[in-house]
């Protein structure tokens, strides 16, 4: 899968862009090449701030791609969630639902009702998973990763644009962002609104730490809490019309 977004709906975290990013291709030239090497691979341009693109080429059967929309929400999904039933019961969905209709109705619900913070709603999600959803009525990213260690394959990076390139392939990021390229971080997600947090410790600020290669040279960031920093959980004071949707 791969997900291509431009900074003003993505802007990266802090450090990510790095010197020496690879590349000079537009968002929908990576998704070109990314159709070229996969005939099969579902394209979409959307709007010309994003771009996705989705193929079951090659995928693990404990692991599958899964790709949808629903009314200009659209979501690309890799691994499997354990608790399907119960989030099917709490947001109201069909016994037919999978794993994307989960994860766009759970963001539906965030972004319109917001009755859950975006940490509990990501963490509610059981099992093995990253996704990447981008949210066309609102200009919005959202994007997950599991905390568990050697799960779904995800990485990161910005290219020499200052987009942001997401994908479950290591070749693809690593040729579009040079030493930009990362993995992303584990129990993390990332929102346009709200940057990049760990939903695992949502009242930590989150630092980035520098990747060193064997020749101890930076290539690329990770990011991890910074145990010594919370964050102002202050509540202001608001009208009861007011739009708590950047909240999250």
């Amino acid at each position: 899968m791969l997900a291509v977004f431009d900074r003003s709906v993505a802007p990266s975290p802090e450090g990510l862009r790095q010197p020496g990013a690879a590349g000079h291709s537009s968002a929908a030239g990576l998704v070109d090449r990314f159709r070229e090497a996969r005939p099969e691979a579902v394209t979409v341009n959307l709007g010309g701030a994003a771009a996705m693109a989705y193929s079951s080429r090659d995928q693990s059967p404990l692991l599958p791609r899964l790709f949808g929309s629903v009314e200009d929400v659209f979501c690309l999904f890799q691994g499997t969630i354990e608790n399907v039933a119960v989030l099917k019961q709490q947001y109201g969905l069909s016994k037919g639902a999978n794993e994307v209709s989960i994860i766009i109705e759970a963001y539906r619900t965030l972004r319109d009702r917001g009755p859950y913070p975006a940490d509990q709603v990501v963490r509610d999600l059981g099992g093995k998973f990253s996704f990447v959803l981008y949210d066309c009525s609102t200009k919005s990213v959202f994007m997950a990763a599991d905390a568990n260690e050697g799960g779904v394959p995800f990485y990161w990076g910005v290219d020499s644009e200052d987009r942001l390139v997401v994908s479950d392939d290591t070749e693809i990021v690593k040729k579009a962002c040079g030493k930009s390229f990362a993995p992303f971080p584990r129990g993390f997600f990332f929102s346009t609104s709200g940057g990049l947090r760990s939903y695992e410790h949502p009242l930590n600020e989150v630092k980035p730490v520098p990747r060193v290669d064997s020749k101890g040279e930076v290539c690329g960031i990770t990011y991890t809490v910074d145990v010594n920093a919370k964050k102002d959980t202050s509540i202001p004071r608001v009208g009861s019309a007011a739009d708590w949707s950047s909240q999250y």
